[in-house]
């Protein structure tokens, strides 16, 4: 995709132009997901062994980065 990410590649034709990993249909999301589920980086590799440890880093640093870049919709707390 860029300098900055260059694992993450987005392609119109590939899972619905969702942002993967390194070409392979593995979105960002799902690394993400898996995490927030409390995976470790460990059990991802050991299920996903087209992973590699700067994969799953680089997901992380490219949804905070994508997370920066929008407002996100929030809703007060009415407690």
């Amino acid at each position: 995709m860029s300098k900055r990410f260059p694992r993450i590649t987005i392609n119109p034709d590939q899972m619905g132009g969702a942002p993967c990993i390194r070409g392979l249909r593995i979105p960002v999301a799902t690394i993400v997901k898996l995490l927030a589920a409390g995976m470790t980086e460990d059990q991802i590799l050991q299920d996903y062994p087209d992973l590699e440890r700067d994969d799953i880093r680089e997901a992380l640093a490219f949804a905070a980065e994508a997370v920066n870049e929008r407002q996100l919709p929030l809703v007060e707390s009415t407690s």
